[in-house]
């Protein structure tokens, strides 16, 4: 971690305790964390990911992106990924600041902005770039209204959009812009991903996203893959089996009731699925996790 942090990192745990928090500032959360173990999968929401202490690792398929508190990272759309927690200095905790992406605010700054003509975007949604001193400054100003709750409705929308304009003058701005293109192929495959997010329990109609996102299905195919690294039966199975880890660790249901619950007609198929997954057996997995999470508590 650089010392140009420090403030930042500072503001974050005092309000932050170990997990995920969602902030009272809209659309920012602060997750506190511990090196992990190995790999664990995640979703990544359309965000922009700032470190500020330690490390993180992210696999999609075969690319492999690594980033610290000298990058941003930045997810263009929903993506089941990979992480995995790298140790941070002396053995502090992991610290990382995230703010969901709003496309209507990113349309309105990029309207105002001077035209860019630029074909759609090539390769996967995801990208990590060097952290800047006027980035650094801005997300310190937006950090520091959690100390300041009262000033938060009127200035936190301010310093969003400042952070957001100089983003999209970074070198990922023209994947900023087109998240804020709804007829543009990275359109089309959020609205295709957020069709299967919200229908991830039922059989997969290829039909439906060709609808949902407006395209033939050889060329939802061929962007759906480029963008997120996954089919969308792929990307459809990772969803399920990350709920499935979620309502087992809430401890209400059976591994049998999870996997109708999450959409298999086969729980010896989920249990396979499921293993392969996270290197062990539903019921087993969720009481290794509950017992470290008590460990650790």
């Amino acid at each position: 971690m650089t010392h140009d942090l420090t403030p930042h990192l500072d503001i974050a745990l005092r309000h932050a305790p170990p997990g995920s928090t969602v902030t009272s500032i809209p659309r920012v959360e602060i997750g506190v964390g511990q090196a992990s173990s190995g790999k664990a999968p995640c979703l990544y929401r359309s965000m922009i990911c700032f470190i500020l202490q330690g490390s993180k690792r992210v696999a999609i398929n075969d690319n492999l992106l690594s980033y610290d508190s000298a990058q941003y990272l930045i997810s263009a759309l929903d993506l089941p990924l990979t992480g995995e927690i790298l140790d941070a200095p002396s053995g502090q905790p992991y610290v990382a600041v995230s703010l969901v992406l709003d496309p209507a605010i990113l349309a309105e700054l990029a309207a105002t902005m001077p035209p860019v003509r630029e074909n759609d975007p090539k390769g996967i949604g995801i990208a990590i770039n060097p952290m800047t001193a006027p980035l650094r400054d801005t997300l310190l100003r937006l950090l520091s209204l959690l100390d300041t709750p009262a000033d938060i409705p009127v200035l936190a929308p301010m310093i969003e959009r400042e952070l957001l304009y100089r983003l999209l003058q970074g070198p990922q701005g023209r994947l900023l812009r087109q998240i804020a293109q709804p007829e543009g192929a990275l359109g089309r495959i959020r609205r295709a991903a957020g069709w299967i997010r919200d229908n991830y329990n039922t059989r997969l109609r290829i039909e439906a996203l060709c609808d949902a996102s407006g395209m033939s299905r050889a060329s939802l195919h061929r962007h759906f893959l480029a963008m997120t690294g996954l089919s969308p039966l792929q990307y459809q199975k990772q969803l399920r089996l990350q709920e499935a880890r979620q309502l087992l660790l809430a401890g209400e249901h059976s591994a049998s009731d999870v996997a109708f619950a999450v959409g298999y007609e086969s729980a010896s198929q989920f249990s396979r699925e499921y293993f392969r997954q996270f290197g062990a057996p539903p019921a087993r997995d969720a009481r290794q996790i509950r017992r470290k999470i008590g460990a650790a508590a």
